[in-house]
């Protein structure tokens, strides 16, 4: 078991199964706008860069033009529907509750105040000692400044910490801060994407990072 002091999670597809609310309200942008809608399985590739290159690889570059319009509307839709379906992925609480003595923080290209709000309705905000949205710094994952004045916070040394996601941009945001990475092979990106860049551990349930760390 690899020993760590700071764990940094992803949020969607990671914490929460959120991907089926975010394609909804995306749909809900391209309909409004007379955009043919795209299935949930390929809006879902485009999440993890960030609301505006989800909402421009959704459109593509024949309806680019309606890129500020097709936010604006996703904006108000996902801020009233984000929960409809959205769901903690099973064994989420018990991981926290179990890594209770650990320092843990939420790092997401996420809006702060829309993963603030899910983190709030299930219960888990009390685990983290901060949620960095992809508003909170100049900085997104996977760029290593985003990481390096969090690893001085809370002085936390590269051997000792750990990046866990489903993302590309999560394993990326750990190698090129030079500390651990950790990918879910259960969310979001296809697990065989995350296998070919070689992450130091991965798992097929967040209930197994129990026994890969202490």
């Amino acid at each position: 078991m690899k020993s760590v002091d700071l764990m940094v999670f992803d949020f969607d597809g990671t914490l929460v199964k959120s991907g089926g609310d975010i394609a909804a309200s995306v749909n809900h942008a391209l309909e409004m706008l007379g955009v043919p809608r795209k299935t949930p399985a390929t809006i879902m590739r485009f999440i993890g860069d960030g609301v505006q290159k989800l909402i421009a690889s959704s459109l593509g570059p024949e309806f680019g033009h309606c890129f500020h319009e097709a936010m604006e509307i996703f904006t108000i839709h996902y801020t009233e529907h984000m929960l409809d379906t959205t769901t903690l992925y099973e064994s989420v609480i018990e991981v926290l509750r179990h890594f209770h003595e650990k320092k843990k923080i939420i790092v997401t290209n996420k809006r702060k105040s829309f993963t603030i709000k899910m983190a709030d309705a299930f219960g888990i905000t009390e685990h983290f000692e901060e949620i960095i949205g992809a508003d909170s710094t100049p900085y997104k994952k996977p760029d290593p400044r985003l990481l390096h004045p969090v690893l001085e916070r809370y002085r936390a040394t590269p051997d000792r910490t750990i990046v866990i996601g489903d993302g590309v941009n999560d394993i990326l945001l750990a190698r090129h801060t030079g500390v651990f990475n950790c990918a879910l092979l259960n969310g979001l990106t296809d697990r065989d994407v995350l296998l070919s860049l070689k992450p130091d551990f991965y798992c097929e349930d967040i209930s197994e990072l129990k026994n890969l760390f202490r």
